[in-house]
């Protein structure tokens, strides 16, 4: 038995190297055609190859074919090319329902990188690549490729979408040094605390109190225009830097004094008390309001934002097929 046994892994061995050097010399072969500038044809024969190993359940095969070819294709300016093969690698992980792993989400990140930040394959694939993230949890993806994501996006000076993204990682420190960058460049000097203060909240929102405070922490000591606290020169500051003590205390009254005490600061952004209602609730035990205070804009702008926490608590789940659509 034990020698049957040893004959049958070393043939599945043998098989396995076979196949091995059976991609590796098709692989040289469809780099040879795009080399020659062959690019229709080594195209196709990258969709037939795919669908052939994926009849065959060979799926890592068939996933790793298509993430060099990305590459390839990425690497002789073929964008459409190079993303239609970055759909097919999409397409082996969700059908082999293989497990997140870091070494995927960093290729996955790295397809997105190189991907035509205009083009309207990329808003498709990041939107794909989140929900396969999530491993069906029903949240708005893994928290890692929304990190790697923030990161591309902040290279390429998209502070919007950017912050989206690290709202929805666990990298606070990342976030705020993002936040240094954008408010120094693109906001006025009377609004460098208004950029934390949108963060903080939105991340209280999402029950991230971890990274509500080291994006506050960080910001305030990094950013050239804020002088050294607690306290602080600007009020909204102040306020920010009381309320995560309050959060860590859980005590509403001081939470209600709080917010009436600077109600002058709050009302520079109408959606600061639309946060603090459900901050209210999340920390505090304040009761959700029989019905909603606000809708249009900005009522889509708080659902998109509080789409994770409240699908974890059972309710009904939010859209998330565009999810860079946070203000």
């Amino acid at each position: 038995m034990a020698a049957a046994a040893a004959m049958a892994e070393q043939e599945g061995a043998r098989n396995g190297a076979r196949n091995r050097g059976g991609v590796q010399r098709v692989e040289g072969k469809l780099r040879a055609s795009v080399e020659k500038g062959d690019y229709y044809e080594a195209h196709q024969m990258y969709r037939t190859l795919f669908f052939r190993y994926m009849s065959q359940s060979k799926h890592a095969e068939a996933r790793e074919l298509m993430y060099s070819g990305a590459l390839l294709f990425f690497s002789h300016g073929q964008q459409n090319s190079a993303a239609d093969l970055s759909m097919l690698v999409l397409e082996s992980l969700e059908k082999a329902e293989v497990d997140v792993a870091d070494e995927l989400l960093e290729n996955l990140a790295k397809v997105f990188s190189l991907m035509d930040p205009n083009s309207p394959e990329r808003v498709a694939f990041v939107s794909r690549a989140l929900k396969w993230s999530s491993g069906g949890s029903g949240k708005l993806g893994h928290p890692r490729l929304h990190q790697l994501l923030a990161l591309t996006l902040w290279k390429e000076q998209n502070y919007c979408e950017s912050r989206y993204h690290f709202l929805h990682s666990t990298d606070g420190e990342g976030c705020a040094n993002m936040l240094v960058e954008y408010s120094t460049a693109r906001g006025f000097r009377s609004e460098v605390d208004m950029f934390v203060a949108q963060a903080v909240l939105q991340f209280l929102c999402l029950k991230n109190k971890n990274s509500a405070l080291v994006v506050f922490t960080t910001y305030t000591q990094k950013h050239p225009s804020i002088e050294d606290g607690p306290p602080f020169v600007q009020p909204l500051l102040n306020f920010i830097w009381f309320l995560l003590l309050a959060v860590d205390g859980g005590k509403l009254a001081v939470f209600t004094v709080l917010c009436e005490q600077y109600q002058p600061s709050l009302r520079r952004d109408p959606m600061y008390n639309e946060y603090l209602d459900r901050i209210g609730q999340l920390f505090f035990g304040v009761p959700p309001k029989q019905t909603s205070s606000y809708g249009g804009l900005l009522g889509n702008l708080l659902s998109r934002l509080m789409g994770s926490s409240e699908q974890e608590e059972g309710e009904e789940s939010q859209d998330d097929s565009s999810p860079i659509e946070l203000d």
